[in-house]
């Protein structure tokens, strides 16, 4: 073509265009190589450094997320606690997950084939194992998913028109969904958000207050709820019923729930950790009547330990088409893999497994509750005590009155304050029993009319951490170490508010808040201090108080919310004296204080001292010019002056006595050779604490035997945890106070000046003779 081309064209034209397109193509490479280098530009700025390069190997992945599983070596040594109860049946699980990923891959119809077979199977199984007949399953992540799928599917089955009209069919109608106050927080909000429904389609029903458990739906209530609605228009569509609720574990009166669904043509849910009692071979009827409901959530993983596996919620529904529209079945197979873990663990298990597994749960929450019937001072909220999976007590100081009080025909109560300390000290009680037996799985649960609670859920945390019967006997020994201690710190709160009132210099500090005998502030008697000093005394006070040789726990306070300045003093027992406990902290606050405002006395004398000295020195100094006559001062001359006839003077310096803060010649030193004590200082105010026996502890009561020896316990809460490190004692020193040292013991010091007018003052002797001499020869 090009040949073709010259032929016709100009030569000349032609090598232009030949050149031409040269230069051409030079700019197209030259543009194209600048982009490229942009783009690598571009791509090394901002993608991740993970993601840089051609890639990690696996042993590099592994090893990183290994490393963020375990973070420290606290959080490592608990990761490898919980790993280590998941056992074969939890690796069953975890497999199962790696192969629906790989079943994911196969062809169309041999996926369909399988996940129908594994969907259909472990449906069935389910439903055999918890008595749900002619059901469905939906599996699903979250636990609160299934009950959301069965709202929809309800609002179907109501509103024929809702396919097609959407939201419009609700507005001439609206739809209740009633559920019970004990239902767990955000459940109501939870459902409105996903559904795109307004708060006031939420009823919320009461629980019983004069009759049954006040844990429990109140059914009348209920009834009389559901016709106020229906009169005004509205439409009553679903109940949520608990067989087990979140908080105390108790179960709603399904049966009267159900006859009440029936009658209104309502929906009945049900969901709670007693539902696993159903794979039982006894079963308690109030749990039972949960098999005649139209869905119930079951959480299998907690339950059964099993790791990552899906939530179950099974339901009663005919038609497939609303089913399929509410979204609690999928025509795609990918999403039918969910039930494979579950299919795999469930055969692994096996019905002995699982009922041995749900069995031992049972049997953990009955033997707890057995051991706590014939402990003082501790209150059970349990609705049934043969057949209760969950256990909720608390620390109640009022019960030894109750039997009084109800013979007087007088309720049982607590004001506020008083509810609000218990509250704090079952808080308490809560973090010591979870940190000394982690094993039991005891955690801590708000309840309405109870307040703070210990909540024991094995059905929740047994398989996981793997609770034994030596679990729960430990629990229980721990809780009857713990009550005593309570008790003790709860009845001295008010003797030590009102010893710390009347002792002058120290403030009591009211915080609720605080779990231990109670919180206290030494501010002196001068009350224009400012806060750094009053800062600064409560620090130093808080050092001492801690080497003491002492069972109590004193410490500034919680991170957060706590009261500054403050001495907070933990939990005590029977054996405190608290009038001794208070005289200490007064005497030792009084102590920094007075050494304190010493410290500040002294530093002024001394400085004053030193300006005197500077003074006295540089008249000294010139008077000892006059005495040796100018001749000595010149260089030469003085020299041999001196050499032929020496000049002799007594050597004058200063002292500053420490004790008196005054400024003293030093000639009676080099005349006696002895240095002088001075005047004998005032004494120290020390603590006047009671005689310590040898190896008794301090604040300690002598406790009289009938054989009249004296005891002493030095035995506390805080040996329970860990043994804290040896700490200094004052008794080890051999003194009541190893901070205060006397005075007199203080060697005087003596200053000179080097130089006139250098402002230099150093202790004076025959080093000040020498620099006199070697002055006059210069």
């Amino acid at each position: 073509m090009e040949s073709s081309l010259e032929k016709m064209v100009d030569p000349t034209l032609a090598e232009m265009g030949k050149n031409l397109n040269e230069a051409m193509k030079m700019l197209e490479d030259n543009q194209r190589k600048m982009e490229e280098e942009n783009e690598k530009k571009y791509t090394r700025k901002d993608i991740p450094g993970p993601l840089q390069g051609s890639g990690q190997d696996m042993v590099s992945i592994l090893q990183l997320i290994q490393n963020l599983m375990h973070g420290d070596e606290e959080e490592e040594s608990l990761q490898s606690y919980r790993l280590q109860n998941v056992g074969e049946q939890g690796h069953m699980a975890l497999l199962g997950h790696s192969l629906a990923a790989y079943i994911s891959v196969l062809d169309r119809e041999r996926l369909r084939k399988l996940t129908t077979r594994i969907l259909s199977d472990t449906t069935l199984w389910l439903c055999r194992l918890f008595r749900f007949e002619n059901g469905s399953a939906y599996y699903h992540e979250d636990d609160r998913e299934g009950l959301l799928k069965v709202c929809r599917l309800v609002i179907h089955l109501h509103y024929e028109d809702y396919t097609t009209e959407g939201f419009n069919v609700l507005y001439n109608k609206q739809p209740v969904i009633y559920i019970s106050s004990a239902a767990r927080a955000g459940l109501s909000q939870f459902i409105c958000n996903q559904l795109g429904l307004p708060l006031s389609c939420m009823c919320r029903v009461p629980c019983n207050t004069m009759f049954g458990s006040q844990h429990q739906m109140d059914v009348a209530l209920l009834d009389r709820l559901i016709k106020e609605d229906v009169e005004s228009g509205k439409l009553p569509i679903l109940l949520v019923a608990n067989a087990g609720t979140p908080g105390a574990g108790h179960t709603d009166k399904l049966g009267r729930l159900k006859e009440l669904c029936e009658q209104h043509n309502m929906w009945l849910h049900v969901e709670g950790v007693n539902l696993a009692t159903l794979a039982l071979g006894y079963v308690s009827s109030s749990v039972l009547a949960a098999t005649k409901c139209d869905s119930m959530s079951l959480t299998l993983g907690s339950w059964l330990g099993l790791p990552a596996v899906p939530a179950v919620t099974l339901y009663r529904q005919e038609d497939p088409s609303l089913s399929l529209a509410a979204g609690l079945t999928s025509s795609h197979s990918v999403e039918k893999l969910r039930a494979l873990p579950l299919w795999l663990s469930l055969q692994y298990l096996g019905h002995d497994g699982i009922v041995e597994r749900i069995k031992h749960a049972s049997q953990l929450s009955h033997r707890l509750l057995e051991n706590l019937k014939n402990q003082d001072f501790i209150k059970t909220s349990v609705e049934d005590e043969l057949s209760s999976p969950v256990v909720v007590f608390k620390f109640s100081p009022e019960l030894p009155h109750v039997d009084q009080m109800l013979h007087a025909g007088q309720a049982p109560s607590l004001t506020g304050n008083e509810r609000y300390i218990c509250d704090t000290f079952n808080q308490w009680l809560v973090e010591q029993l979870a940190q000394l037996v982690p094993a039991s799985g005891v955690d801590m649960v708000e309840l309405e009319d109870e307040g703070t609670c210990v909540r024991f859920s094995p059905l929740l945390t047994s398989a996981v951490l793997g609770t034994e019967v030596q679990d729960v006997d430990q629990l229980v020994d721990c809780l009857k170490m713990k009550v005593p201690v309570l008790t003790c710190t709860l009845q001295l709160r008010d003797e030590f508010e009102q010893e710390v009132k009347r002792t002058v210099g120290l403030s009591y500090i009211e915080d609720l808040s605080w779990p231990g005998l109670g919180v206290v502030r030494y501010e002196g008697q001068n009350e224009d201090r400012q806060e750094k000093e009053v800062e600064k005394i409560n620090s130093g006070l808080l050092k001492k108080l801690n080497e003491l040789e002492s069972d109590l726990l004193f410490s500034s306070g919680p991170e957060f919310g706590g009261e500054k300045n403050c001495i907070y003093i933990g939990m005590v027992t029977e054996d405190l004296d608290v009038s001794e406990l208070v005289e200490t902290i007064a005497a030792t606050g009084r102590e920094i204080e007075e050494n304190s405002r010493l410290l500040e006395n002294m530093t002024e004398i001394v400085r004053k001292g030193i300006q005197e000295a500077q003074v006295q020195l540089q008249k000294a100094n010139e008077e000892r010019l006059l005495e040796e006559g100018l001749l000595r001062q010149i260089p030469v001359v003085g020299s041999v002056l001196n050499w032929f006839s020496p000049f002799h003077a007594s050597p004058k310096g200063r002292t500053f006595n420490l004790t008196a803060g005054s400024l003293e010649s030093t000639e009676p030193t080099y005349v006696s050779k002895v240095q002088g004590t001075g005047t004998t200082p005032p004494p120290t105010p020390t603590s006047s604490r009671s005689k310590q026996f040898p190896g008794q502890k301090l604040f300690k009561r002598s406790l009289r035997s009938p054989d009249g020896f004296s005891e002493t316990s030095s035995v506390t809460h805080t040996d329970d945890l860990e043994k804290a490190e040896p700490r200094p004692s004052a008794s080890a020193t051999g003194q009541e106070n190893p901070e205060q040292m006397d005075e007199n013991a203080l060697p005087t010091q003596k200053m000179a000046e080097d130089s006139p007018g250098d402002g230099k003052v150093q202790p004076l002797g025959d080093e000040c003779t020498k620099s006199e001499e070697q002055e006059s020869l210069r």
